[in-house]
């Protein structure tokens, strides 16, 4: 599992950059990011793995920001606010689990997530 998104007060470890692909490499389903022309073997480890947490780090802060989001959407100070099963619907998730996210990104905005070790809304 990734490592936990670093908060406010600790640094950010930027991961390998996601090189742009254009349009016409990329629909080359055996071209990614380029790895195929790596024929150097620690190489190609190297910069699998680069682009493996590049690709977890991204994962996990598009989570929180879904969070976030997903927060926003039920507060009740909205006047449109919106129900866990509406939210649930919007992301394709379950009810079950738009409560828990909400839940979530209302930690995110207290801030009362940064000193846990792994932070996850299950």
């Amino acid at each position: 599992m990734a490592e936990p998104t670093p908060r406010r007060n600790e640094p950010r470890l930027r991961p390998a950059p996601l090189l742009f692909e254009p349009a016409e490499v990329a629909a080359d389903p055996e071209h990614f990011f380029d790895l195929e022309s790596i024929d150097d073997p620690a190489a190609l480890l190297a910069r699998a793995t680069e682009l493996t947490l590049a690709f977890q780090a991204a994962a996990d802060r598009a989570v929180e920001f879904q969070a976030l989001a997903a927060a926003q959407l039920a507060d009740p100070r909205r006047f449109d606010r919106l129900t866990a099963a509406d939210i649930g619907a919007r992301a394709e998730w379950t009810e079950d689990y738009a409560k828990k996210m909400v839940e979530f990104g209302r930690d995110l905005m207290r801030g009362s997530v940064e000193g846990r070790e792994h932070v996850d809304p299950v």
